[in-house]
């Protein structure tokens, strides 16, 4: 059948086609208008499918990603015993409506020692952690294990903490795999969980209190603070008990991609163009439709964050790119002492206090400011789908940015970037983030693009798709020059 593109819903049917290794994105060469559609967000959606699973009677999720993450949690509440219907969502290809028979809080025996109940988790941080917590609440013996990376991410604060309630989880080095053996609810028992390292952690065990009868203390930085634990505090709060339906909204991280790919280069504004923007609720030409006002995921601050970065990091719009060429020449950004002058404040955005994941985009737009940027607290993207801070490094210094790595924080100076093939590590936002970077800057080359499938597998039909919803991006192969068609770019 192919794949047909729908110009006024901006989605598309699809027979998957292969996604080529290596893509090529040209950058965009006039303004866009476009209002983008980003798929359900995932940390929403693997949420409340454990809550569906876990409450009475059937709970229908309308706006829920598809996606790789959250198809084996899906697969995954299957393998517990759970009923789930999947059906497709006419406004959104990679959403669908998703009905979850609860079951009242139990979940399917799981196997013997011998054979245990096998559920595999993929890369899926959530899936691995919330389903841990899930197979606690039921008898018998389970397994769970992904991929090698997964293998390699943390879990040992979770797990001391189910030991504390009483649960025994078998594992050689406190990581995946590893075998639950399920005990049901634990009346009245208290836990401490620690989220130095995840966040997750604590959202496991929150998510499954009530029916566990756990009483759960959460330790850590700013444990109180946490956006993902309030997040996962206010949708146990909130969400319906006894079944009905639940909306889930955009994912503001996959959002902050389309944001970024409409703002400008930081150049040419005055000074009173530059506090209008301060003041402005908008951002012109790319918006994103039915953006996040929930104050759940705190990368919903990417568009304020993005409005007010674009104007400190030129000085409060005095010190612009041309204003530097005029005043200390074409070379002025390798003059360090220029950079670095006294009374100039420097811009830091902490992963911590400020954003979340779309942290990554911040950092990828950092080099076309006027002023050195700092971003800090950034240990946790160390344990994620690959060791972000590194990868970042490695290849915004690979398309010429200057870039210095001290303990968790990233610098980021102003640079004239210039082409290269980005190594993705097969980690979904550092192939979006760069993909936005290739958007302004010639000769950006994407590997292994088919990694956004974990959380965003339409994302480069998104760039590609005609405008007013998609972006127009032209999207190459390199190797042969052929432009590559929207039907080619579904990473399934």
């Amino acid at each position: 059948m192919g794949l047909f593109w729908c110009l006024e819903l901006g989605i598309c049917s699809f027979d998957p086609v292969s996604l080529s290794d290596l893509i090529e994105i040209v950058p965009l060469t006039k303004p866009i208008e476009a209002e983008i559609t980003v798929p359900g967000s995932k940390s929403i959606t693997n949420r409340a499918l454990v809550l569906a699973a876990l409450g009475d009677g059937e709970t229908t999720l309308r706006g829920a990603l598809w996606s790789d993450d959250t198809q084996v949690m899906v697969e995954g509440l299957r393998g517990l015993g759970f009923k789930v219907t999947v059906a497709s969502d006419p406004l959104e290809t990679c959403n669908r409506t998703i009905a979850v028979q609860g079951l009242g809080g139990r979940i399917s025996p799981g196997g013997s020692l011998e054979s245990p109940l096998e559920i595999f988790v993929g890369n899926a941080g959530t899936a691995a952690r919330f389903l841990t917590a899930v197979a606690c609440l039921g008898q018998g013996t389970y397994r769970i294990r992904g991929v090698k990376r997964m293998h390699e991410r943390p879990q040992e604060a979770l797990f001391d903490a189910l030991r504390e309630l009483g649960y025994c989880i078998d594992s050689v080095n406190d990581k995946l795999p590893a075998t639950i053996h399920g005990g049901g609810p634990k009346r009245g028992v208290p836990c401490c969980v620690s989220i130095a390292e995840s966040s997750q952690f604590a959202s496991a065990l929150l998510l499954c209190a009530k029916v566990g009868g756990w009483h759960v203390n959460v330790v850590g930085e700013n444990a109180e603070e946490s956006p993902y634990v309030s997040m996962t505090a206010q949708l146990v709060e909130m969400f319906p008990k006894r079944g009905g339906e639940f909306l889930i909204e955009p994912d503001a991280s996959s959002g902050s991609y389309f944001w970024a790919a409409g703002i400008e280069k930081f150049s040419g504004r005055t000074v009173e163009q530059s506090e209008a923007m301060a003041g402005d609720t908008s951002i012109p030409r790319v918006t994103v439709r039915d953006w996040p006002e929930s104050e759940w995921q705190i990368d919903a601050r990417f568009r304020a964050w993005m409005r007010r970065f674009a104007f400190e990091s030129v000085c409060c719009g005095v010190y612009t790119p041309e204003f530097m060429v005029e005043k200390f020449g074409q070379n002025w950004r390798e003059k360090t002492a220029i950079l670095e002058k006294e009374g100039w404040e420097r811009i830091t955005t902490s992963r911590q206090f400020d954003l979340a994941d779309s942290i990554m985009t911040a950092i990828v737009l950092a080099p076309f400011a006027v002023l050195p940027a700092s971003f800090t607290d950034l240990g946790r993207l160390r344990l994620q789908e690959c060791e972000r801070v590194l990868a970042l490094r490695n290849e915004l210094t690979r398309g010429g940015a200057r870039v210095v790595e001290k303990n968790d924080t990233l610098t980021v100076y102003p640079s004239s970037l210039h082409g290269a093939e980005i190594e993705t590590y097969n980690d979904h936002r550092m192939a979006m983030c760069f993909s936005i970077l290739g958007l302004k800057v010639p000769g950006i080359k994407i590997k292994n693009p088919v990694c956004v499938k974990k959380t965003f597998p339409n994302f480069f039909q998104k760039l590609a798709g005609p405008p007013p919803h998609g972006l127009g991006a032209t999207i190459l192969d390199p190797r042969t020059g052929r432009r590559l068609g929207v039907e080619d770019l579904f990473a399934g």
